[in-house]
């Protein structure tokens, strides 16, 4: 059965990297790839669009793209988005033979054991580590920067390919050495100091940036215009 990867995180807003990733989960798995947008992301203070402007600004960015859909459910759940919760979810859906994994990036698999009952992820899916250039995910890397993490994910380890073939308790790393080094907080900092942004994300999000006057007031300036 076809792997379900699900690729959470705010989106804040999402950028070539972020499409490269889910792309190449996609091509290189044979993978279905669900983005699912934070509505309130316990890990970080705030964010600088709304849920709906970052959820409008991914379908935009996959629009065309086959294999690739936005998953909303977290923007209208009360409280914390916490991935447990979203995956437990997934899996009563999806039923208890589907392969499902969760996408990470390598910062946030350094601070798994930060988050909301993580151990219990692997009794509901897989979780995937990106390993994006500067951010090495071997083991003694992990081992050395997140001792708690690599206790609780080492002895899971499997090839990137081998998720789809079970549906869940594994841990994989997919290396992405060619990854530009694109991220939200850049785009963010380059619209507030009117440096150039828009060779860093989509065409369609960039114009939709431009329409909303999104993140006019610079990274810091909280949560951007509604739609």
């Amino acid at each position: 059965m076809t792997l379900l990867a699900c690729y959470g995180g705010s989106f804040d807003p999402v950028h070539l990297g972020h499409l490269a990733i889910a792309r190449a989960v996609r091509d290189r798995l044979g993978a279905e790839v669900v983005l699912v947008p934070a509505a309130d992301p316990p890990h970080k203070t705030h964010t600088h669009a709304d849920a709906e402007a970052r959820a409008a600004m991914l379908e935009l960015a996959i629009a065309g793209e086959p294999g690739m859909r936005v998953d909303r459910r977290e923007l209208h759940r009360e409280g914390p988005s916490y991935t447990i919760d979203t995956l437990r979810l997934i899996r009563a859906e999806q039923g208890p033979q589907r392969a499902i994994a969760w996408v990470v990036g390598g910062d946030s698999l350094l601070r798994l054991d930060s988050w909301h009952r993580w151990r219990e992820l692997f009794a509901h899916g897989h979780v995937l580590a990106v390993e994006r250039p500067g951010t090495p995910l071997d083991p003694s890397t992990v081992e050395r920067l997140a001792v708690t993490v690599y206790r609780g994910i080492e002895f899971r380890r499997r090839a990137a390919t081998a998720l789809a073939d079970s549906p869940a308790g594994g841990y994989a790393v997919l290396a992405l050495p060619e990854l530009r080094a694109e991220s939200s907080t850049e785009v963010r900092r380059r619209i507030a100091t009117g440096e150039d942004w828009p060779s860093l994300v989509p065409a369609a999000v960039a114009a939709h940036i431009r329409q909303h006057g999104l993140y006019a007031g610079g990274p810091g300036s909280g949560s951007a215009a509604s739609l």
